[in-house]
This record gives structure tokens, C-alpha cells and sequence, in this order.
């Protein structure tokens, strides 16, 4: 009873949780020019109208340009930091620790004040640029974590043993830290590139509609009414997702990369 009880009641939650992605994908294919659920005919010709519209390709080309440079930049200032915290482990590292995480404890606004003013201060305000430093800076808390997560699975007896044999720190970093690794950094890129491609008050704050990712597009765009094509964005977006999760879960341990497990010692 018991057990059926937990099954009924872990199904109601994926429930809940699956019925908006089941709306959206039905009014993705309303024939009708319409937000209609359930869908009044099926059509793809939303998609293909996304596909085809010079601003609708033009905001998502700047949305996956932005989240590869973000996330690349967000890994190679988590890489470091995390290597050097492990490494020497220094009195004062508990602190830059939480420096890095700092991004996610703040509120998302307070951030994107923070970088419109110092955008505008330099004079970057508007620019792709400042758009891609400021999702790389705001994001460097996924690969942080999920890069410190795969050092502490490590065995330093392994680091020391190379050591002794006569390696010096590049060749144990290159030759032992980053294969062992290279899983939770490729996982914390990913984490970073799908939130970047998602994340609108920080783009906004800094580019305005300079630059016009895909959700600051999908904003724009509700001023003139609503129409499947948003739905089929945002379609988009759940598949690259899922996409993305499920390559890092079948390369990788996804709930260790996640961090909901401890990793071996």
C-alpha cells in the first residue's frame, strides 16, 4: 500500500511538472494562428516560420553565440580557481569560494544593475561583448561547483605518487588532475551554455534591445500579440535541454555532476 501509495503520488508530481511542456508543444502545433489548447488542427508550420524570419534566426544566432563564449569563459575562470583551492588549500579560500558562488546567492537584478552601471561606465554598454562577459561572470558558479565536486573526487596519493616520480605541476595537472576531471567540466559548461541561452534580466540589463537574444526577443514580441511561433521557441529550447542533460547524464554520473551525491573519497 505503502509503495503504491509513493508511485501515485511521484507520478502526480511528474504530472504537474510535464503538463506545461505538454500545453506548449500542443499550441506549438495549432494549425490556427492562435494560442489554442488542445490544438485546433496540427501544423509545423510555426517552426518553420521561426526558421525563416530574419529576426527570429537573428536572436537565436545571438543567443548561441552568446552562451558559448559565456560558458567557455565561465569555465576558464572556475577551472583555475577551483585547481588552486583544491591544490593549496589556503586559509582565506573558503572566502573566494564563496566569492565565485556569490552570483547564485544574490539576487538575479541586483547582478544585472551591477553590470548595466559598470557597462555604462566604460562605455561597453550595448555591446555583444558585455553581454557574453556578464553571462560568463554570472554563471561561474555552475562549472565552479561541479569542477570542485570532480578535484575532490581525486585521490591525492595518486597526485603525491606522480610527484615523487619527479612530475612537476603542469605535467600532474595535465596528466592526472584534468582526465579525471574533464567529466565535471564538461558538465559545468553545459550547465552554464543552457542558462545562458535561457537567462533574460542580465542580457537585457546590458544590451537592452541592442542585442536581441531569443528570450528577450519572445518579450518583444508579446507587445504585437501572441502567436505559436513563441511556442515553438520555447520548444526549442526544452529539446536543447534535454539534449544537453541527456549527453552530460550519458557521459557522466548526472546526479554526482549535479552535486545531490557526495563523490568518492
Amino acid at each position: 500500500m505503502g509503495r503504491m501509495l509513493s508511485r501515485l503520488y511521484m507520478g502526480l508530481i511528474g504530472a504537474v511538472l510535464l503538463a506545461p511542456i505538454v500545453v506548449i508543444i500542443g499550441v506549438s502545433l495549432n494549425e490556427k494562428k492562435r494560442l489554442l489548447f488542445p490544438p485546433q488542427g496540427l501544423s509545423v508550420a510555426w517552426y518553420g516560420e521561426m526558421l525563416q524570419d530574419p529576426e527570429w534566426v537573428g536572436a537565436l544566432s545571438n543567443s548561441v553565440i552568446i552562451a558559448v563564449l559565456a560558458a567557455a569563459l565561465s569555465v576558464s575562470i572556475a577551472l583555475p580557481m577551483a585547481w588552486y583551492l583544491w591544490r593549496w588549500n589556503p586559509r582565506w579560500g573558503r572566502a573566494l569560494y564563496t566569492l565565485g558562488i556569490a552570483p547564485f546567492i544574490l539576487p538575479p537584478v541586483v547582478s544585472a544593475l551591477g553590470f548595466l552601471i559598470f557597462w555604462q561606465i566604460i562605455g561597453l554598454y550595448g555591446h555583444i561583448a558585455a553581454t557574453i562577459v556578464s553571462h560568463g561572470i554570472f554563471f561561474v558558479t555552475l562549472p565552479l561547483v561541479n569542477i570542485a565536486l570532480g578535484l575532490a573526487s581525486i585521490d591525492r596519493a595518486a597526485v603525491e605518487a606522480a610527484r615523487t616520480l619527479g612530475a612537476d605541476e603542469r605535467t600532474v595537472f595535465r596528466t592526472i588532475v584534468l582526465p579525471l576531471a574533464r567529466p565535471y567540466i564538461i558538465s559545468g559548461y553545459a550547465f552554464a551554455f543552457v542558462l545562458s541561452l535561457n537567462e533574460y534580466i542580465v542580457a537585457y540589463m546590458v544590451a537592452g534591445s541592442t542585442v536581441e537574444t531569443l528570450p528577450i526577443k519572445i518579450f518583444n514580441a508579446l507587445r504585437y500579440g501572441y502567436t505559436p511561433v513563441m511556442a515553438s521557441v520555447t520548444v526549442l529550447f526544452v529539446l536543447v535541454a534535454a539534449l544537453v542533460f541527456s549527453l552530460v547524464a550519458w557521459r557522466g554520473d548526472l546526479p554526482r555532476l549535479l552535486g545531490a551525491t557526495r563523490p568518492p573519497r
